[in-house]
């Protein structure tokens, strides 16, 4: 049958089609009113079309945005041929054209610029600013992104299996969005921060290898990366290792990148590198390879210097070859790394015969001065810029490193440098509770197993995790999971979480690796960052179709919002002021 409101779609007519009549359907984009001849382009997901008519009065009272079906003749453009446009070489010559759904006259915003409107402005109108065909494509080309991903997983012999989405909470380390439960008095559900738990379960349950495209809900402050929901790529394979999730998570990646950008992706297999190298030499467990400058450790150099600025200090530099900048460049440089928690910051030029100038070389020794030249190997034109300080100096020094990439254009913007970071520290130190805390992720195998624990210091316990990163982006996390009762119960009372703790928090996995649980091991990549790479965005919520603002707040339908007293009774809830 026939669809009534066309036969043809807008940027699918050619000049193959001139003579024909069809029948079109989409938005009026554009309204061009010359008097005694009128020109409309129509738009659909497929593109645009031009439209003319002498007749005006069949075009009366139309408005932008209206949606309408027309029909009419397909000829070839005599002049004016646009080369911009899909069919741009030809224009349909109306008949007639119904409105179909009436635009208000004043639009929020103009569509094909809605990116240069204010966010929150774009976010409550998000179906027209869905309508821009930069925003929309981007949508579309997510769907494209999401069909690849189902494509490779199941080439790789993955199953897709979708887990719950009411579930109950877990201190999994951000926090749960709840649900309180009608029929039971005082519990409550909870929204997935990922199907972490299940999909360990569904390892025990024999399933080989498992996927899903799973939604995620975390209660956490929003920002350019992160929002309050989120889509992974969910993965876990039993009788696995470490090598087994990184080969599949290399071959996604690769794929992935190579099939929808331009750019030159690294070669598999990526680089590893141990979270301690990572911290040394980037400042970042998700460094930018992209970025050739690299964080030397000198505190050995300065262990018994008598200035002041690095006496007792952890003290670590950056070379870079060459700078031509005025002193203001770097007075400017100084003050944003001490904006930035940095105690100070020193930097030494290398003079044409290999001298030192500097600020502070008076205050240094022969030796020291020695000893810096041969370490970093400097010559004529180097730059050295040292940060000391007693705290944070890898983190501070990350900043700067990430600083002078961006400020110098060391940066190549045409690359995608992949790499994975992995043996991260299974604890951190809590100094506010006194206490250690899971440092990344509670499920995972600690290296040593159930020895590591009994006799190394929590602090140098090295967990089996690893993170996935790409261009300075955390892309995906992972782990060889937890899967001995006798480790797990270990591991947990190191942080504070006696066995009851575990019994109740996580009664599932607890009973369930009582039944003979395989090694397993899995991750997550992104799909909105895979998304916000692919398409240059710098903000995730340009690549979700119905983000909330950066306060967490839906504009469009909004939420949160107040419920009414009956809903609240039901629930056993009673708000405090």
């Amino acid at each position: 049958m026939e669809n009534i409101y066309r036969n043809k779609y807008c940027g699918e007519i050619t000049k193959e089609d001139a003579g024909k009549t069809v029948r079109i359907a989409g938005w009026i984009n554009s309204i061009r009113n010359l008097g005694s001849l009128c020109f409309l382009t129509i738009r659909d997901e497929t593109g645009l079309v031009q439209v003319i008519s002498e007749e005006i009065e069949k075009l009366e009272g139309l408005t932008r945005e209206s949606a309408v079906t027309l029909t009419g003749i397909v000829r070839l453009r005599e002049k004016d041929i646009n080369p911009n446009m899909k069919t741009g070489e030809i224009e349909i010559l109306l008949d007639e054209i119904t409105v179909l759904g009436k635009c208000a006259n004043v639009l929020p915003f103009e569509i094909n610029r809605s990116k240069e409107a204010n966010e929150e402005t774009r976010l409550k109108y998000r179906y027209l600013d869905l309508r821009n065909p930069l925003v929309h494509d981007k949508i579309l080309f997510r769907t494209k992104v999401i069909d690849e991903i189902r494509k490779i997983m199941k080439g790789l012999d993955f199953t897709e299996i979708t887990t719950p989405i009411i579930t109950a909470s877990s201190p999994e380390g951000a926090r749960d969005f709840v649900i309180p439960s009608r029929n039971y008095k005082g519990k409550f559900y909870a929204l997935p921060q990922a199907p972490q738990i299940y999909k360990q379960l569904l390892m025990v349950s024999g399933f080989n290898r498992y996927f899903q495209i799973a939604p995620c809900f975390r209660d956490e402050d929003c920002r350019r990366d992160r929002t309050l929901e989120f889509y992974q790529l969910d993965f876990e394979m039993s009788f696995a290792t470490e090598e087994d999730v990184y080969a599949v998570g290399e071959t996604v990646f690769y794929e992935l990148f190579t099939k929808f950008s331009q750019k030159k992706v690294s070669p598999k297999p990526f680089r590893r590198i141990p979270y301690k190298e990572a911290m040394l030499k980037y400042g970042s467990d998700k460094p930018d390879l992209r970025n050739p400058l690299e964080i030397v450790e000198l505190t050995e150099i300065f262990k018994d210097t008598t200035f002041n600025g690095f006496k007792g200090k952890c003290v670590r530099g950056i070379k870079v070859q060459k700078i031509d900048k005025s002193n203001s460049w770097y007075k400017k440089l100084e003050e944003y790394m001490k904006e930035k928690g940095a105690e100070g910051l020193a930097y030494i030029k290398v003079e044409e015969d290999s001298s030192l100038k500097s600020t502070i070389t008076k205050f240094l020794s022969e030796e020291e001065i020695k000893n810096l030249k041969e370490k970093l190997n400097l010559e004529a034109g180097n730059v050295l810029f040292i940060i000391a300080g007693a705290k944070d100096v890898a983190k501070i020094c990350g900043i700067l490193r990430t600083k002078l990439g961006e400020e110098l254009e060391l940066i190549d913007q045409n690359v995608f440098e992949f790499c994975i970071i992995n043996d991260f520290p299974m604890y951190e130190w809590n100094e506010e509770d006194e206490k250690w805390d899971f440092g990344h992720n509670p499920f995972s195998m600690p290296k040593g197993g159930l020895e590591a624990l009994e006799k190394e210091n929590p602090g140098d316990i090295v967990a089996n995790q690893y993170d996935f990163v790409c261009n300075g982006n955390e892309m995906a996390s992972g782990a060889v999971r937890n899967h001995d009762i006798e480790i797990m119960k270990k591991a947990f009372d190191l942080a504070g979480y006696n066995e009851e703790t575990i019994k109740n928090k996580f009664r599932s996995l607890y009973t369930a690796f009582q039944f003979g649980a395989p090694p397993h091991a899995g991750m997550a990549p992104g799909i909105d960052r895979i998304i916000m790479l692919l398409t240059d965005e710098e903000n995730l919520r340009e690549v979700q179709v119905f983000p909330p603002n950066v306060s967490g707040m839906d504009l469009l339908m909004g939420s949160p919002n107040e419920l009414e007293e009956r809903q609240l009774r039901e629930l056993h809830i009673k708000i405090r002021d």
